[in-house]
């Protein structure tokens, strides 16, 4: 008996050598990201689309538009990069310019790290941070519990794929559409940030002082003779950075503020994303009762 209980007690002390669910790919969790996803890439099929034609209108190529979202897919990134590059800018100024612009995603990423589990290895994050934006980083943050990097993949997809079409089918329709039409469809762009900037400025004084300051400084950098001479994309960065640390200081934030306005601009875009993810569960639904008709009968 006491043979037993030692052989007992040895087997419930050793642990599993393998771990069987290490490689297992949740499909579930894949597909209700593709789901998620779906109206993200709706709204970047309009944005890319207005890449394409901006892009096109500063004397590139259709080609060399689609390559820029393939590559980079950062919307205000490229409509930096793309004057610069027009220009023939240099490559530091063109740096620095996406640094400053991109800089955000590296903290989204550090926020995205801490909720995801722990099968989200070190490789699959550095494969997938390629894919992070605002909204894609909203979806995976918001979501309940840890992060799973299948959900997570599922997100990437259909974004990704708007965004280039989006993109190309701008570009061709800016070299066959007449020249009065292509210049409307080129405000869609200024339309675009000023729908996003203007809610918050009537919201917070701070935004409001950051986008008027913003605006002075570049047309500063257009008007004046001396400032001229300053290339855009560095006019760029010290627009950013000024506007910026001047507001920081006018209007410090305290961390209980700080903490309360996180709190509800998390709450908004919940509430945007919960709509929208219903829309999209409206639109697949009757597909999948007409494949289970389908196979019933």
């Amino acid at each position: 008996m006491a043979k037993n209980k030692s052989f007992l007690n040895k087997n419930r002390n050793k642990k599993p050598t393998a771990n069987i669910t290490k490689n297992y790919f949740n499909k579930s969790l894949f597909v209700m990201g593709l789901k998620n996803s779906v109206p993200v890439g709706l709204g970047y099929l309009s944005v890319s689309f207005a890449f394409g034609i901006f892009a096109v209108s500063k004397g590139m190529k259709p080609i060399e538009a689609l390559l820029i979202s393939m590559f980079n897919l950062t919307s205000a990134g490229q409509l930096a990069a793309v004057p610069i590059i027009a220009s023939g800018g240099k490559f530091i100024e063109l740096a620095l310019t996406e640094f400053i612009i991109n800089i955000r995603y590296s903290l989204m990423s550090i926020l995205l790290a801490e909720k995801a589990d722990k099968n989200f290895t070190a490789k699959k994050r550095a494969a997938l941070s390629f894919g992070i934006t605002d909204e894609i980083f909203a979806l995976g943050y918001l979501r309940n519990g840890s992060l799973k990097y299948e959900y997570f993949f599922g997100l990437l997809p259909i974004p990704y794929f708007c965004w280039s079409i989006g993109s190309i089918l701008g570009a061709v329709a800016g070299n066959i559409l007449p020249q009065i039409i292509i210049s409307a469809l080129g405000i869609m762009i200024y339309a675009m940030f000023t729908a996003i900037v203007l809610p918050e400025a009537k919201k917070q004084k701070a935004v409001a002082f950051c986008s008027l300051l913003s605006i002075a400084l570049s047309l500063a950098f257009y008007y004046i003779k001396f400032l001229k001479a300053v290339p855009a994309g560095f006019a760029l960065i010290i627009c950013a950075v000024a506007a910026s640390v001047i507001s920081a200081l006018i209007f410090p934030k305290k961390d209980e503020e700080e903490t309360e306005t996180a709190k509800e601009t998390a709450e908004e875009i919940t509430k945007e994303l919960k709509e929208e993810v219903k829309k999209a569960e409206k639109i697949t639904k009757p597909k999948k009762i007409k494949k289970q008709k389908e196979k019933t009968n």
